[in-house]
């Protein structure tokens, strides 16, 4: 058994003990803290407290008391909220793993602090939105496509002003009409071939396919721009790391093959 009472005058706990074998208790001001196993807490009976992810944190009221060796440490809720932002972003959901009550972002929109983008979502308020990541955290199943995702794999410098997301067939979602999207639906195999990820110019990491998927794309009849898909092709080809035979396999389950080997003959 460690106490920690030598710890109070600093943090504001008086009668603080630790217990740290599983299945014993933690006793804070003289309310238990029984704990299930050496990671989580099962039952928190104090008025304020909430249940946390891990026994190490203690929420009251409007502190959170994180224990770190022998040492306690006094933590103001809002700014541990705060230290969640990624990328100038915070969560709802983090804010909720986090063993922190939602309405503390409740709390931190009215002092200003930060903004509310859409469901869930919230950024500093003095961080740019990051389009790219609202759109992707809003459609999760929809994947960003065409020229879209040609700039964001750098093989355009044209900034789009339309998001291009591909979605399965059959998908549909009623908010689509109130976005700057154009939505495109293929069916399972076609949804799944080159997919992969990467950062958005703000750092978040999006859904997209991948470059040989997405210059098949722009050859599919979907309206992209003809320069923007011929500075695309010259850079693909220029490149050290295009992979012809990822293209040509990719074109033929698309039915575009005849058109990329046209682009094959005369840039390679």
């Amino acid at each position: 058994i460690a106490s920690f009472s030598a710890n109070a005058q600093a943090t504001g706990v008086c009668g603080l003990i630790f217990v740290k074998n599983a299945g014993q208790k933690v006793y804070l001001n003289g309310a238990s803290f029984l704990r299930a196993s050496g990671l989580e807490l099962k039952t928190v009976d104090m008025d304020g407290c909430c249940m946390l992810t891990t026994i190490h944190q203690i929420a009251i009221k409007q502190c959170i008391y994180v224990l770190e060796g022998e040492v306690l440490f006094r933590m103001n809720i809002k700014e541990q909220a705060l230290k969640l932002e990624k990328n100038g972003i915070i969560l709802s959901s983090d804010v909720t793993k986090a063993g922190i009550h939602r309405s503390v972002l409740t709390s931190l929109v009215d002092d200003g602090l930060i903004v509310k983008c859409s469901r869930g979502v919230y950024i500093l308020s003095d961080e740019l939105e990051d389009e790219y990541f609202l759109l992707q955290h809003k459609f999760n199943r929809g994947i960003f496509s065409h020229s879209t995702a040609l700039y964001l794999h750098g093989f355009s410098d044209r900034v789009p002003l339309i998001f291009h997301m591909t979605f399965p067939a059959g998908y549909n979602n009623p908010a689509f009409e109130k976005e700057n999207i154009v939505v495109t639906r293929v069916c399972d195999d076609n949804y799944t071939l080159g997919m992969s990820t990467t950062n958005t110019p703000y750092g978040n990491e999006v859904k997209v396919y991948d470059v040989e998927r997405c210059l098949c794309d722009v050859l599919r009849g979907q309206g992209d721009d003809l320069q923007t898909t011929q500075m695309a092709y010259r850079k693909y080809f220029a490149s050290k790391e295009r992979d012809i035979n990822k293209l040509i396999r990719y074109a033929k389950q698309l039915r575009v093959e005849p058109k990329i080997r046209n682009y094959v003959e005369v840039l390679l």
